[in-house]
């Protein structure tokens, strides 16, 4: 259960994430997999840290998932960014296949 303390800091810092621009470690990470699957139709990098670039969460859109499972695909996402991984304490990887 989440206390509302808890509940109203996330949604301060949500709020401010959504007027403020990205974060240098959204950027570079964003750079990375915009690099290694060039056929991402959609990509989204969130550092959900509070902006100390320790956890992050992935959304992205790609061809080059047809054909692989989930852990397949977030394999090769983990793969993209190992490198970067290894300065993060977690990381949230949400893959799909664009269905046209």
């Amino acid at each position: 259960m989440i206390s509302i303390s808890r509940l109203v800091l996330r949604y301060e810092v949500q709020l401010t994430r959504n007027v403020s621009t990205q974060t240098e470690g959204e950027v570079r990470i964003a750079k990375v997999l915009k690099e290694k699957f060039p056929l991402a139709s959609s990509l989204k990098v969130v550092d959900i840290s509070g902006g100390c670039g320790s956890m992050y969460e992935i959304h992205i859109e790609s061809k080059e998932f047809k054909g692989k499972r989930t852990v397949q695909q977030h394999q090769l996402v983990n793969q993209a960014l190992q490198e970067e991984i290894q300065a993060m304490h977690g990381l949230r990887i949400f893959t799909t296949i664009p269905r046209n």
